[in-house]
């Protein structure tokens, strides 16, 4: 059995050089010892500020720079959730409508929709919240034409239109062509507005 000291040491050797953002859970460091002394080193890394806690079970590399040491930004965590345990995260429909001049509201924290558990992320000062969210509020995760999906989400019945017709002067003819091809994923009310791109697009 490894001491403390030794795990210590196994935990930075084996999670040293990741890219920034990238999660890291007791279970995947079970090759270097029992749950318990896994959690314990774990534990041990946090208070000597070598690792961050996140959220519960789930602790990050700090990135070191000129400038001293900092959280991962919140973009890269939030990637490196969603390679790493296969969840799609998207931007929250608000982030999606102001993209796209729809409004001027800017969330006080950063809000995802995600496929995961609702969840918070303390990432030093930042605190970021993933949103479990429907899968059609997720279709098309990081492309423009999915942006605007989630802008009509978030706007609702009464101004999704709105979201449609800026897309007309927002994306190309080939992410508009994306918007469409997603309509069989979609509630009707959505899929009724962004026909609006195939009859007068």
């Amino acid at each position: 059995m490894s001491t403390p000291h030794r795990l210590v040491r196994g935990v930075l050797g084996t999670t040293h050089g990741l890219p920034e953002g990238t999660p890291i859970s007791a279970k995947q460091l079970l090759h270097l010892g029992s749950r318990a002394a896994v959690d314990q080193a774990l534990s041990r890394l946090v208070k000597r500020g070598e690792l961050l806690r996140v959220a519960r079970g789930i602790y990050v590399l700090p990135v070191h720079g000129v400038f001293g040491t900092r959280a991962p930004s919140p973009r890269k965590m939030v990637e490196g959730l969603s390679i790493r345990l296969g969840e799609t995260i998207a931007h929250q429909g608000a982030d999606a409508a102001n993209g796209l001049g729809l409004t001027t509201q800017v969330p006080m924290r950063e809000v995802y929709w995600t496929s995961g558990a609702t969840r918070t992320l303390n990432l030093g000062g930042n605190t970021v919240e993933l949103r479990h969210a429907p899968a059609w509020q997720l279709v098309l995760p990081g492309r423009p034409a999915g942006e605007v999906i989630r802008a009509m989400a978030w706007l609702g019945p009464g101004r999704a239109g709105e979201a449609v017709q800026q897309a007309k002067n927002y994306l190309t003819p080939s992410e508009l062509a994306e918007v469409l091809s997603a309509r069989p994923h979609l509630p009707t009310w959505v899929a009724r507005e962004v026909s609006a791109l195939a009859v007068h697009g």
